[in-house]
């Protein structure tokens, strides 16, 4: 009756990235999984899926993803195709181009903004960005 197949560890914890607090990673991230930064990370970043940047962690360089929750430290230019939320924490310094975009009172956003009406969607292949124009 309550015999349930056990799941595999992976799926339990969902496909997601983690870079813990106190974790300094000079170089570029290359991801297709969700991906949570509470270390320090100087150097680019580019993701088809989620990142999500915690109270403690912190990038410089460039960012390019799907949807982006920042509620640490960023600086450089990012580039989110759908929606980008920066929390009452946060702090960013840079350029960023957007989809969406939501920014909470008391976070420090000191950037030049764009907001794209025709998103682009992102194809990550062997460390090449390639962009293609979505058509509706």
């Amino acid at each position: 009756m309550f015999n349930k197949k056990a799941k595999p560890y992976t799926e339990l914890l969902g496909k997601t990235n983690r870079i813990v607090e106190g974790t300094i990673i000079k170089g570029d991230i290359i991801s297709t999984a969700d991906f949570r930064l509470d270390g320090e990370l100087i150097g680019n970043f580019q993701s088809t899926g989620k990142l999500v940047i915690g109270p403690s962690g912190s990038i410089i360089g460039d960012i390019i993803c799907n949807n982006a929750d920042i509620e640490g430290k960023f600086n450089g230019n990012i580039q989110v195709t759908e929606v980008l939320n920066v929390k009452s924490k946060a702090s960013i310094h840079g350029e960023v181009t957007v989809g969406k975009l939501s920014v909470e009172p008391g976070a420090d956003f000191s950037a030049s903004c764009v907001m794209k009406i025709n998103v682009k969607k992102l194809y990550i292949t062997d460390g090449q960005e390639n962009k293609q124009t979505k058509t509706n």
